[in-house]
């Protein structure tokens, strides 16, 4: 049972997450929300000079096991140049999340928004939305949906020049 104390202090840690995050502008160009404050379930890597591919997927949707292949795929070819990618998933439970995430086996850390708030505030406008920043965690580019081997290509193209740029 949580004593009062303990659900004031949940409430009040919360309210300082949401109240963070919904200050952040999502914009390319604008450094993008970090997501040690986001109060995500799961181990998110150090991204400290790394060009991160941040990823909001759900198990309900279709696109999204496309693209966990192609993600796979990239950060095992880039990751040692400095590429992370980092699956957010917005699933609130967790059995479906861990089915999905043992069926599908990414080859990428993938962590839980289970509280919702991290979507909430950065509010991608279809599942999967990709987000690209690059080594200094500014936004550089935004992938709503996820349309096969023209998206594959273009992320390609655009995390290599990415990777090129200077830290």
């Amino acid at each position: 049972m949580k004593s009062p104390k303990n659900s004031l202090l949940l409430g009040l840690a919360t309210w300082l997450c949401c109240a963070t995050l919904a200050q952040a502008e999502v914009a390319v160009g604008r450094p993008f929300p970090k997501l040690a404050e986001a109060g995500l379930v799961g181990h998110l890597p150090d991204q400290s000079g790394r060009v991160v591919l941040v990823d909001f997927w759900a198990t309900w949707c279709a696109p999204c096991r496309s693209s966990f292949p192609v993600y796979g795929q990239l950060q095992q070819e880039l990751g040692d140049r400095g590429l992370t990618i980092i699956g957010v998933s917005v699933d609130k439970e967790e059995e479906p999340y861990n089915r999905f995430l043992e069926k599908f086996s990414p080859g990428f850390t993938t962590v839980r928004d289970a509280d919702q708030l991290f979507v909430a505030a950065v509010q991608p406008p279809a599942m999967p939305t990709c987000y690209l920043l690059d080594r200094h965690g500014v936004l550089r580019a935004v992938h709503s949906g996820f349309h096969g081997a023209a998206t594959a290509r273009q992320l390609r193209e655009e995390i290599k020049k990415l990777l090129e740029e200077t830290p």
